[in-house]
């Protein structure tokens, strides 16, 4: 019988791991996350993971019945967006608003493409994208740790910022507002940014469980530091370079520590399928999704600018490959 070479779309990644061993590792390394994120805000935190969850897995299913394909929810593809889709989500939202953002993950942004590998766009972040959209008010109401009992903790340090800069008060002078009024305890104002003693989205907050996830990650080889290290480096410099007062006099610490950064770096800005293949292509990427973050959180009204980098720049993809592709060596040119 004759051999067909079959060429597929990306990623074109020659491992001796199975795709489906990856899927569960990156499950396995986003645990600390879902963890951390249901100890600081409570079993309201844990309704919503499961929630979602429960959604990608049915919808998934369903889907893949109605096209008479074969069932595939147990490769962990379809469990990483559930989970990914919740840690992006504030742990204060209704019960049909994870199980509406996860449907449409899967449904439109993952399977209306053809399935894993076809999607152009992360599903889980496409997912938030369009719950923020459609239901802002649930989506930017938030909920500050459950052993926090002052109002003013209701609102993400990013929030605080955003909603109450001016010309008559600088970001730096802001930014020591938000550390005596919401942080003024036992631990440093950066160690409870660093450990989640903050209001956020579920799996955003603990930055110290999502680098356990990720040195899991990178240590096996399933992602590799050029975006993650790109991107946080990039909103850190240009954070410290025009957010103080003056220039060079930003608080670059604060702002790559706050917001959703390092979750998305590690976990959504790596992802096999919406992101660049090559070394080059990956720095790119990550270089782009940092100026892109900073741009939004600067000058947008929103606070946040991390989901919509990282959706603009998996649009730009396709072409970040083709011209970062390498070089051919071993074929030479005839001459015209």
């Amino acid at each position: 019988m004759e051999n067909n070479l079959i060429v597929s779309v990306s990623p074109h990644i020659k491992t001796k791991d199975s795709y489906i061993k990856i899927m569960w590792s990156v499950v396995l390394a986003l645990l600390p996350a879902g963890i951390a994120g249901v100890f600081i805000f409570g079993l309201s935190a844990l309704k919503v993971i499961v929630i979602s969850l429960i959604t990608a897995l049915l919808t998934e299913a369903i889907i893949q019945k109605l096209r008479h394909k074969r069932i595939t929810i147990f490769d962990g593809s379809c469990f990483i967006t559930g989970l990914l889709l919740a840690y992006n989500l504030p742990p204060s939202v209704p019960w049909w608003l994870p199980s509406v953002g996860s449907f449409f993950a899967i449904a439109i942004v993952k399977q209306a493409f053809g399935g894993l590998g076809y999607n152009i766009f992360n599903p889980a972040l496409a997912g938030r994208a369009f719950l923020l959209a459609s239901w802002p008010l649930h989506m930017t109401r938030w909920t500050p740790p459950h052993w926090t009992t002052d109002a003013v903790s209701s609102a993400t340090p990013l929030a605080i910022l955003k909603h109450n800069l001016s010309d008559a008060v600088s970001g730096a002078t802001l930014i020591g507002i938000v550390r005596e009024r919401e942080f003024s305890h036992t631990l440093s104002f950066y160690g409870k940014l660093f450990l989640g003693d903050r209001a956020g989205c579920i799996g955003e907050v603990c930055i110290l469980a999502i680098l356990l996830g990720a040195v899991f990650l990178l240590y096996k080889g399933y992602i590799r530091w050029y975006t993650p290290f790109s991107f946080i480096f990039t909103v850190g410099f240009l954070s410290w370079v025009f957010l103080g007062k003056g220039l060079f006099k930003g608080d670059w610490l604060f702002y790559i520590l706050t917001g959703g950064l390092f979750l998305g770096a590690f976990f959504m800005a790596t992802d096999y399928v919406t992101t660049p293949l090559t070394k080059k292509g990956q720095i790119i990427f990550g270089l782009g999704c940092g100026i892109l973050t900073f741009l939004i959180r600067k000058f947008s009204g929103y606070p946040e600018g991390v989901s919509y980098s990282i959706l603009m720049m998996n649009a730009a993809t396709p072409i970040i490959d083709r011209y970062t592709k390498p070089k051919k060596f071993g074929i030479i040119k005839q001459k015209q």
